[in-house]
């Protein structure tokens, strides 16, 4: 006998048809697995052979670890070579750098009133629109942690925040049919937004501190923690603020991070206390370290910093807005990639002390 939560995945199955999740890595795999356990029909699609071979295989199947759901499930993959059909709802979930190359391959799959939903990094959205229509882009932040293990294997490590919203920010009923969807069967405390951009901005502002983390070898909580980093982390926050206050952004709250800890006439002890509340929420994480650093010195691969970060610069160029502590994190990351600079926690310290 189904449940009432089986019987609803089901009815949504018949009505919108299969779910796609291009991008079958942290986030993409850990949404996925979800909607395949709640009786989802979901179709996995990855550049990695090895992985889209474990996930379809029944006996070998897409493990996702960790301390918050461990569980495993099987489901069609493809690579996007052997793909093949039209889909209504596609999760777009590749790294920032690889959405363009994302888009134009999805474009034959995506029907004509179907949309794609950007569960990434970075202002993606502003990627999308231009190339599939804005009509049919929705906007998603997440803030949950996972990551890529080895093929068929996910470690979820913590939960996090999960925004959605429609870029013109409407409240429509693909919206709202899409955060019922996710927040019955991946994270209950999913919310819509009219403000879709301000929490995509708001993670742009805690991104830049995850880079920054990233330069040495403490994990997120004990880089935020360290007493004398405060001005590091308050200059950071202060900058992509700025920027989002000049593209005309009211930037949203989320998992301790509050944006009025860093705007320009807030006091030291205000964004000491929201990094606090940070420190409070990475502190309990199984995923110690951020996917940039596991980038850096794990993978040894260059990261999305040019996709995420860097455009920040140019549209603070283009209002005039100075951000030289986020301009030398992009070049210290840059050196990172190339060789040129080892990870080292006095990294950190030199960013602080470059004006």
């Amino acid at each position: 006998m189904t449940s009432a939560a089986e019987q609803s995945a089901i009815r949504d199955a018949v009505d919108h048809g299969p779910i796609l999740i291009w991008g079958a890595g942290a986030i993409g795999g850990t949404i996925g697995a979800a909607l395949v356990r709640a009786r989802h029909v979901v179709v996995f699609v990855d550049i990695v052979e090895d992985h889209v071979a474990a996930i379809r295989d029944p006996a070998v199947g897409l493990t996702i670890e960790g301390p918050v759901d461990a569980h495993r499930i099987s489901a069609p993959a493809y690579t996007p070579e052997t793909l093949k059909g039209q889909f209504r709802r596609v999760l777009l979930c590749v790294k920032a750098q690889d959405t363009e190359a994302a888009c134009h391959a999805i474009a034959p799959h995506l029907a004509p009133d179907g949309y794609v939903v950007s569960l990434q990094n970075g202002l993606c959205e502003a990627l999308i629109a231009p190339i599939l229509g804005e009509a049919r882009t929705i906007g998603c932040f997440v803030n949950f942690s996972a990551d890529w293990l080895a093929p068929g294997r996910i470690i979820y490590g913590g939960r996090g925040a999960l925004v959605l919203g429609e870029l013109n920010g409407a409240v429509t009923p693909r919206l709202t049919a899409l955060h019922r969807m996710l927040r019955d069967h991946f994270e209950a405390d999913a919310i819509m937004t009219e403000n879709i951009w301000g929490y995509l901005w708001g993670k742009i502002a805690y991104s830049s501190m995850l880079y920054t983390q990233a330069l040495g070898e403490k994990g997120i909580a004990d880089a935020l923690a360290r007493p004398e980093l405060l001005p590091l982390w308050r200059r950071l926050g202060q900058e992509a603020m700025a920027v989002a206050r000049a593209e005309g952004v009211t930037v949203g709250s989320f998992n301790g991070f509050d944006p009025a800890g860093f705007a320009s006439d807030a006091t030291e002890a205000s964004a000491a206390a929201s990094i606090a509340a940070m420190v409070a929420f990475n502190r309990p994480n199984a995923k110690t370290h951020s996917g940039i650093w596991r980038d850096l010195w794990v993978r040894q691969r260059r990261t999305p910093v040019d996709a995420q970060i860097a455009p920040v610069l140019g549209i603070a160029a283009r209002h005039g807005v100075a951000c030289p502590t986020i301009t030398r994190l992009v070049a210290m990351i840059h050196e990172c990639e190339a060789g040129a600079r080892p990870a080292s926690d006095d990294n950190l310290t030199e960013l602080l002390r470059a004006q």
